[in-house]
């Protein structure tokens, strides 16, 4: 890629070991690197923003695969110089942000059309995710990795055990589509577990009204007691049988069982209570 060296030697040359208190994973298969950058689509217009790159193996893969600009946020300084030495490499494609991504308003960075692609701190993914998800329709898509527990839970469907919280809500504002696994042994040094690949498109419109901050109150009140049944698990929002009684659902039926509208359903009729 261009005239950098290999990423083993970089990663030697400036003592980037991977940092647990990072979440740290380093994937350095260009193979790799290169499908999860082409799954991005076309990135020659917009921008493309990068979570953590670390020694770049990513960052190389986008700009080799034609992104017109990739915006890298890094809070780690021994990865902040290593991307100075890959955006001397592709003058004017490269926008480096020394910053916690926690604390960066991604959907406000580069130009439209944005796309995230990013191989995430697994200590924070879903934490990043659902601060996405509030700005969902800023991004074209997302390309990201994650745990691939996570991206089961992202993809599951109604009456099946992965299916909670984060599926109706990452299932309201976008469509999900689990690309491809990657083994733990690709990584340096390798996670415990197995990461998987995932594009999330945002929809046009969200699959059923309702506010994201009462899906959410809805949502952890169904779910935190999964087991129970709604009229039990509903009670700590409030008039739980009004609020099942107004949208029709069953008072017997467990969170698993209901669809992401009815979830929207009830948080409709908690907002019309208030």
């Amino acid at each position: 890629m261009g005239d950098l060296p290999p990423l083993r030697e970089v990663i030697a040359r400036h003592g980037l070991d991977a940092r647990k208190s990072l979440g740290q994973h380093f994937l350095l298969d260009l193979n790799l690197t290169g499908r999860i950058a082409r799954a991005a689509g076309d990135l020659s217009v917009g921008s493309v923003i990068e979570i953590g790159p670390g020694p770049g193996g990513l960052t190389r893969a986008l700009l080799e695969a034609g992104a017109r600009q990739v915006i890298a946020i890094e809070r780690d300084d021994r990865a902040i110089v290593i991307q100075h030495e890959i955006a001397a490499a592709y003058p004017g494609r490269l926008e480096i942000i020394a910053a916690d991504a926690l604390a960066v308003d991604v959907a406000s960075l580069g130009e439209a059309p944005r796309k995230i692609v990013a191989n995430l701190p697994y200590n924070i993914s879903t934490v990043l995710l659902l601060a996405w998800l509030r700005q969902a329709r800023s991004f074209d898509r997302m390309i990201l990795m994650f745990q691939k527990e996570v991206v089961d839970r992202l993809a599951a469907a109604p009456r099946s055990p992965d299916y909670g919280r984060l599926s109706v809500i990452t299932q309201w504002l976008c469509e999900v589509k689990p690309l491809f696994n990657v083994d733990r042994r690709a990584f340096t040094p390798p996670p415990s577990v197995t990461s998987t690949i995932v594009e999330l498109v945002p929809r046009a419109q969200p699959l059923a009204p309702a506010r994201f901050e009462t899906l959410e109150r809805v949502t952890a009140a169904a779910f935190g007691q999964r087991r129970k049944m709604l009229r039990s698990s509903l009670k700590q929002l409030g008039k739980a049988e009004e609020l099942l009684a107004v949208t029709g659902i069953e008072g017997t039926a467990r969170a698993e069982e209901i669809p992401v509208e009815g979830f929207c359903a009830l948080a409709r009729a908690l907002d019309a209570t208030q």
